[in-house]
């Protein structure tokens, strides 16, 4: 039987057609494996002026450097399903306004091409508010807003605010406003308040210090962005311990658009152009927000 003893042209050529193929680069086993991967960095190490028998080696091909990853931002409407939240002086459903101020919010977002971005909830289903947080973490948010429009005892008060997590509430009305928007999961059923203390501590306890300077940011951001087009409650930046906003580790706001108690702020929200006006503005933060957190991060580096 002919024995086979390749010449080394014939090798190189073997070699050569391997490496465009792309054969070099797929599992091999045994031996063969072992030395593919020398052989492999002896040509990508080969002088670029090095010329084989047949002439000047090709040069190599350039690899363009990929686009960074766009941020994930996820959306939140509030309630859903069984869960109506508020209901309006004239009976409107907070969950239905928060689903369709997030949709136009979604729809911005997505036009500007700057953002990957998820909605919680695309239809009208309810969802506990660990399973929020859950969500946001499984498409690796980088922020979360938690959309509402609540109602107060006060029928009087109106206006936009926007919340981020502590320990304790900045006020007696936000905190009233947390226990309403916890007890959401009264609609869970017995198996979602299970849950252990230690979970329960991250609502406060746990939450580094970066992701509140974010969240902190984010919702400096939405004020500034609201002033001058959306009206605002008298301290419209406030805090307690929403546990929708629970993540350790994802800055996160709840933005209130209004509240439904009041007849104008209501009137205000079934319309569609202002709704538009509201997600514009938050598109602004967003902009905001995502700008100076790059400028930051560049200063940092």
């Amino acid at each position: 039987m002919p024995v086979f003893d390749p010449t080394r042209r014939q090798v190189a050529n073997l070699l050569g057609g391997l490496l465009m193929t792309g054969a070099l680069l797929r599992p091999l086993t045994g031996f063969a494996s072992a030395h593919k991967s020398a052989v492999h960095k002896s040509v990508a190490h080969k002088p670029a002026h090095h010329a084989s028998a047949h002439g000047p080696a090709k040069a190599p091909a350039v690899i363009g450097t990929a686009a960074p990853p766009r941020p994930v931002i996820m959306l939140d409407p509030g309630h859903g399903g069984k869960d109506p939240g508020a209901i309006g002086v004239s009976g409107t459903y907070e969950k239905h306004i928060a689903a369709a101020a997030a949709k136009e919010l979604y729809r911005q977002i997505k036009a500007s091409g700057r953002y990957d971005v998820v909605m919680t909830r695309a239809d009208d289903h309810f969802i506990p508010l660990e399973g929020r947080v859950d969500l946001a973490h499984r498409h690796k948010a980088q922020l979360f807003i938690s959309m509402h429009a609540d109602a107060l005892h006060d029928p009087d008060v109106r206006g936009a605010s926007v919340y981020t997590l502590s320990n304790g509430a900045s006020d007696a009305q936000t905190a009233s406003l947390a226990q309403t928007e916890n007890s959401a999961d009264r609609f869970a059923g017995p198996a979602f308040h299970g849950m252990s203390s230690e979970v329960q501590d991250i609502l406060a306890s746990l939450v580094n210090e970066e992701t509140r300077r974010g969240s902190a940011h984010m919702a400096a951001s939405v004020v500034s962005a609201f002033q001058p087009r959306i009206g605002l409650l008298r301290h419209p930046a406030r805090h307690a311990a929403f546990v929708v906003l629970k993540s350790a580790d994802i800055p996160s706001v709840l933005v209130e658009m209004g509240f439904m108690s009041n007849r104008h702020d209501e009137a205000a929200l079934r319309q569609g152009a202002y709704r538009q006006q509201v997600a514009s503005a938050m598109s602004a933060a967003i902009d905001r927000y995502f700008a100076s957190t790059t400028t930051n991060i560049a200063r940092a580096g």
